[in-house]
């Protein structure tokens, strides 16, 4: 099947191989010209811009968007004034399921087909295969099978699609709603382990010296924290057998393997918005989250922001009990 690609980052361009692995015939475009032509060596159709992507595919077209959410509506709506009806745009990068519901109406009106697919496997995907939440038009969806099919895991085809990897949630917004859970629930499993793993990294306080002061709280019964794990080792082990082992625990186990004391990381966690939306989601309807607000937060807190709140808590401090500020363990 021939399929265009918009955007060739760390996904699509794996996303791309993958296809052109399958037997798709890839028309590709991205501003960085470097991997259109990375993909044309590897068998690919390079487009030397939008217009060239468009005029390259055989009607009825269908373009893959891996883009960053902030820029993947303008795109769209840009794309589709060069396309026509019954051609699909399909966005596959992590954005607001809202706007899918909107795109996909207002495409719609002029006969083209959004569909949303969210899309889990990261960079790890040309190998493993691409997870595949899909959300839009019955009819649409079913045509682009082949291509989902290919970038899914696969597995036996007698089974239904979600036994593959791939199925097709709901009509427009379904699939990046049902990513947006998926990534939300990825916070607090990544918070979880995070957490888990320092309270093991600090199970030796019983043989650190502690001051001895009005300002540092003891610690009780040292004897029961005197424990140097090797944090890389446990992580190893879980990953064998254990209830808690997953794809996630593998991913740090090979990190801690490679750098145990993680010196190369600044800890500062960003987040692209899939977890405030989960929580909006929530909140809209009155479904209690506390694990994986939690988890946003704690996300916040890794970039400095709590920083103001802290200096209050130092503050009201001095000023109610004339405790003086520890300078010391930052």
């Amino acid at each position: 099947m021939q399929i265009g690609m918009m955007g060739l980052g760390r996904m699509g361009y794996n996303m791309a191989r993958r296809l052109m692995a399958g037997g798709h015939e890839v028309v590709a475009y991205d501003l960085n010209r470097d991997s259109v032509a990375a993909i044309a060596a590897e068998g690919g159709v390079a487009a030397a811009s939008v217009d060239d992507l468009v005029a390259r595919l055989k009607p009825p077209r269908a373009v893959w968007l891996m883009l960053p959410a902030a820029i993947t509506d303008g795109v769209a709506r840009d794309l589709a004034t060069r396309l026509a009806p019954d051609d699909v745009i399909v966005d596959g990068g992590n954005s607001n399921y809202r706007n899918a519901v909107d795109l996909a109406a207002e495409l719609a009106a002029s006969g083209i087909h959004f569909l949303d697919v969210g899309t889990s496997g990261g960079v790890w995907g040309a190998e493993r295969g691409y997870c595949l939440m899909i959300g839009g038009d019955a009819g649409a969806v079913a045509r682009l099978d082949p291509v989902f099919a290919t970038l899914a895991p696969g597995g036996d085809p007698s089974f239904g699609t979600a036994e593959r990897g791939y199925l097709h949630c709901g009509p427009a917004g379904a699939g990046h709603f049902v990513k947006m859970i998926h990534n939300g629930i990825e916070y607090g499993m990544m918070a979880a382990y995070a957490e888990g793993l320092n309270i093991l990294k600090s199970a030796n306080a019983g043989a650190v010296a502690r001051k001895a002061d009005a300002e540092t709280s003891p610690l009780e019964e040292p004897q029961y924290y005197r424990y140097d794990f090797d944090v890389a080792a446990v992580t190893e082990v879980w990953r064998h057998a254990s209830v808690i082992s997953s794809w996630l625990l593998d991913l740090t186990a090979s990190a801690l393997a490679a750098d145990p004391n993680l010196a190369s990381y600044q800890g500062n966690v960003a987040d692209s918005g899939e977890g405030r939306w989960t929580l909006k989601a929530a909140i809209d309807t009155s479904v209690p989250v506390p694990v994986l607000s939690s988890a946003l937060f704690s996300r916040f807190t890794s970039r400095g922001n709590d920083e103001f709140a802290n200096k209050v808590l130092s503050a009201m401090r001095q000023a109610f009990g004339g405790h003086i500020e520890k300078k010391e363990g930052r």
